[in-house]
């Protein structure tokens, strides 16, 4: 009972991790239709941004929580920025272009992000500062569920309600519902649908350097190549859950997270992402619209 009670928890913190980033790949879909591609490594660039803040935190002898926190609000704004910046270059001038031509350029960005990182740091693994604090009432239970898997929890909880309330309780939330219904229409209503797509990529990349902290706190290392695994993981997720469903990216993201870790405890870790992508293959064979996704039938 123990090992399965571990293995649960294991994949509800993983899979906490992939609802967050695949929030951002679903707010993206239901603003402009398309997949942002470079969306893993916004993850990534968000854990190196909080290595870097955390590193001269700490130089000045401040509390450890203070500079988890302090390096989060860092790693959020950053991703936002890089957000915003991917979605003026590689989507905005391609608006009106066939649809083959915005996933290329965001594949293009995708790489260039990557090797960008790879080139200002270093191509190994480096070690990611111990910041959570141990909780004594979890000592009972560190096998099960350790203090950063609880943070984790709850982080990503507060993070999904918040962003529940922004898109169903804020003039900006009805504004993103209104675009992504129809661009048009919300255009001759006055809505400056430019600047609503733009807050959409900022929100979704405020969320996946929000997970990159949250991964890289747990595990303790990153490295330039985590963002392409972790966002391909994070779209199966999307696709498991419905593109464009936000409840479903949420879904998505624990059932992914619990196949993958209750797979590799009692089957093999050695195919731990065999797992994910033959699940991916499946929803796509019998439920191509996800779990809680509409089909949508498009005019030709």
């Amino acid at each position: 009972m123990t090992y399965f009670l571990e293995l649960f928890f294991s994949g509800l913190t993983r899979g906490s991790i992939y609802a967050l980033i695949a929030l951002g790949y679903t707010m993206v879909y239901g603003s402009i239709g398309l997949i942002n591609f470079a969306h893993g490594e916004i993850y990534m660039i968000g854990a190196f941004t909080a290595l870097i803040a955390a590193s001269v935190l700490s130089g000045w002898g401040l509390n450890p929580v203070l500079v988890l926190v302090l390096s989060a609000l860092a790693a959020m704004i950053w991703a936002a920025a890089y957000g915003v910046t991917v979605e003026r270059i590689a989507y905005r001038p391609l608006r009106q272009a066939p649809r083959l031509s915005p996933l290329i350029s965001a594949i293009g960005m995708s790489m260039v992000l990557q090797n960008f990182v790879l080139l200002a740091q270093t191509p190994d693994f480096v070690p990611f500062p111990s910041l959570i604090p141990k909780f004594a009432f979890l000592a009972p239970y560190r096998d099960i569920l350790g203090s950063s898997g609880l943070v984790i929890l709850v982080t990503t909880a507060v993070a999904m309600l918040l962003l529940i309330f922004l898109i169903k309780g804020t003039k900006l939330g009805c504004a993103m519902r209104a675009v992504a219904q129809d661009k048009e229409m919300a255009l001759l209503l006055g809505i400056d649908v430019d600047r609503v797509i733009s807050a959409t990529f900022a929100i979704g990349s405020v969320l996946a350097g929000l997970g990159g902290v949250l991964i890289a706190s747990h595990i303790g290392q990153i490295n330039f190549a985590i963002g392409f695994l972790a966002g391909i993981k994070a779209f199966t997720a999307a696709v498991l859950g419905g593109v464009g469903s936000v409840p479903g990216a949420v879904l998505g993201g624990l059932i992914l997270g619990w196949t993958e870790s209750f797979a590799t405890g009692y089957v093999s870790s050695d195919y731990e992402d065999v797992f994910a992508f033959v699940l991916l293959v499946l929803i796509l064979i019998f439920r191509p619209s996800g779990l809680l996704g509409r089909r949508v039938n498009r005019k030709v």
